[in-house]
């Protein structure tokens, strides 16, 4: 029967004991981890946030002996009793190994059932089981440890932004539904019949009115909303570190951020960053590696061979250039006896990514290749290609022909899945990198049309502004993405504060100037009065999280995180509403019909 604390005060968490308590009478709390009955002695494993205490009851002690016997796994206690050195083995995977307490009172604050996985780590449990109970599951050290990072981290960027001079000002979570962007989680007006707000997808609209009010240097940990598909890199609530400063250029605000996560890095995990970071154009990312975040941690960067195969009998190399494309590889160093099996795989995985296909040739140890496409060329071009390849017997090269964007995807995931595989990637590094001189526009294939790739508040290159009004295409953006080991883990820009730039801009996204002022008003309206030159950037605090806590997912990161459908598993949100409250909002549902509702 579970009992109240009827004064009883903890003393330590379980960690803090050490062997400087060994003597003293100490109180714990925590829930039972394990419990080991051996006859005359029960131990019980104590957990709490901190980690695991060894307690230790003897049969000599009767009563509480007897109540020792009926402690399971989950249930919370407090034990009172004196630290000593353990009798028996040390275990050295625990902080407190060598130590227990020899419990003289136990009380029983709460009895568990019998939790439907075990609480414990390496547990084989579905995760959609433990997102469903989420409350157990992060009873686990490991995910107790990855929230105590999180706030360690974001307690130390607060203390880091407040010594720069920022200050910390809230944004509104209800706003206005504005477009160039992803789909907005919409909030319907009581008030105003027929009417919506949007949920914020960033701050950047108030933040940049921020600096139209003189506030010069702003921060915010902010929650943003987007409704789009998920990956395991994303969710459709997530937590942005947001930043803006007046009277600045892309080299404050990148000095800014370098200092930042040096000193980051430093305090909570003590590895040296060296400053400053590697700063590469989009172009040559895209050219290398076949993605705007690349990463460096290893090398098989993609070859451009368009012009030494752009006349070659090979029909899919030639056609591809004839057709306004290109041919890269990339060069699988060691690879040449990979079988077909594999190679075939990959292929399969490079259609997956928008190919049609996937050329190879292996170099044997003889020097002679073996190749998908060998007959239809001949020796001098094969020889050409491996030059340009850096072929070396042994080697596999693989390429892919195809408009510029569906080269750069194929080869660009391949090289990833390949660094995966064959365990080139150092995952003791942190390797950081700025791209920077982003096309201001990029085109949409749904859409029909050039769309802003950052946002239509995004400074073009002084010298790129003629073309706003000629050839748009050509513009580059005064735009920079901070990358962490292949990760965009920031990104920002330089924003426009003329107002006949501000227009030309909106012009060259098809905006009327009617349209415009609807839809951005507000902030044109704020420009009008004086605006300072400003640039900003805003940070993933989940991904960020993530690096730094060595985890694959950010759900591992999070403390109530969505599913793939942006569903919640525990509280089963989104869930139905009373016809009430959709007559209060004016909105009457008109759902399609699927399978299950017509049955």
């Amino acid at each position: 029967m579970a009992e109240s604390m009827q004064g009883l005060h903890r003393s330590h968490r379980c960690t803090e004991v050490s062997n400087a308590n060994i003597g003293e009478e100490i109180t714990v709390m925590g829930w039972v981890q394990k419990r080991r009955n051996l006859g005359s002695l029960i131990f019980i494993d104590l957990r709490d946030r901190s980690g695991i205490l060894q307690l230790v009851f003897d049969e000599n002690d009767g009563e509480i002996f007897e109540k020792a016997k009926e402690l399971r796994s989950e249930y919370v206690i407090a034990a009172t009793g004196v630290v000593r050195k353990r009798d028996g083995a040390v275990n050295e995977e625990l902080k407190t190994g060598d130590i227990e307490v020899e419990v003289s009172s136990l009380r029983i604050l709460s009895e568990s059932e019998v939790p439907p996985f075990p609480v414990e780590e390496d547990a084989n449990t579905r995760e959609e089981l433990r997102l469903q109970y989420r409350y157990l599951d992060l009873r686990r050290p490991s995910l107790q440890s990855n929230l105590k990072l999180r706030s360690d981290i974001t307690t130390f960027i607060r203390k880091f932004m407040a010594g720069e001079g920022f200050l910390e000002i809230e944004t509104p979570t209800l706003c206005k539904s504005t477009p160039e962007g992803a789909r907005d989680y919409l909030v319907p007006s009581r008030v105003h019949p027929g009417e919506f707000y949007a949920l914020p997808q960033s701050p950047q609209l108030f933040k940049q009115i921020l600096m139209c009010s003189g506030c010069d240097r702003y921060f915010q940990i902010a929650k943003c909303y987007r409704d789009e598909d998920l990956r395991a890199d994303r969710q459709p609530e997530f937590t942005q570190v947001d930043m803006e400063m007046s009277f600045v250029n892309i080299d404050d605000v990148i000095d800014v951020n370098e200092r930042l996560m040096q000193s980051l890095f430093k305090e909570i995990l003590d590895v040296d960053i060296p400053t400053p970071f590697p700063r590469m154009s989009w172009q040559d990312a895209m050219d290398r590696f076949g993605t705007d975040k690349p990463d460096t941690r290893f090398g098989m960067e993609l070859v451009d061979v368009t012009e030494v195969v752009k006349d070659c009998g090979f029909g899919v190399f030639s056609g591809a250039v004839e057709n306004g494309g290109t041919v890269r590889g990339i060069n699988v160093k060691g690879q040449g006896s990979m079988s077909r099996k594999k190679i075939d795989k990959l292929t399969e995985s490079a259609k997956g990514n928008g190919a049609k296909g996937l050329a190879y040739l292996c170099i044997n140890e003889d020097g002679t290749y073996k190749s998908s496409f060998a007959k239809f060329m001949t020796e001098e071009e094969l020889d050409a290609l491996v030059k340009t390849m850096e072929g070396e017997p042994g080697d596999l090269l693989l390429f892919a022909a195809d408009r510029d964007k569906i080269v750069w995807n194929v080869l660009g995931a391949l090289r990833l899945e390949l660094g995966e595989q064959l365990e080139l990637i150092d995952k003791t590094k942190f390797n950081f990198l700025w791209v920077v001189e982003f096309p201001q526009f990029e085109w949409s294939d749904d859409q029909d049309r050039y769309i802003a790739m950052h946002h239509p508040f995004t400074m073009p290159v002084e010298e790129d502004i003629e073309y706003l009004e000629s050839d748009i295409g050509k513009v580059r953006a005064e735009a920079y993405d901070i990358v962490l080991n292949g990760s965009e883990i920031g990104g920002g820009s330089v924003r426009i504060h003329q107002a006949d730039v501000q227009e030309k801009m909106l012009k060259a996204l098809g905006f009327s100037e009617e349209s415009a002022h609807e839809q951005f008003g507000f902030l044109l309206e704020a420009f009008k009065y004086g605006v300072p030159p400003h640039a900003g950037l805003a940070y993933g605090l989940d991904r960020l999280v993530m690096h730094m806590a060595g985890v694959d997912n950010i759900r591992e990161v999070i403390a109530f995180p969505k599913i793939k459908d942006a569903s919640c598993l525990l509280t089963e949100a989104p869930g139905k509403v009373d016809d009430i409250q959709l007559e209060e909002l004016c909105i009457k549902l008109d759902v399609p019909a699927t399978d299950a509702t017509e049955e």
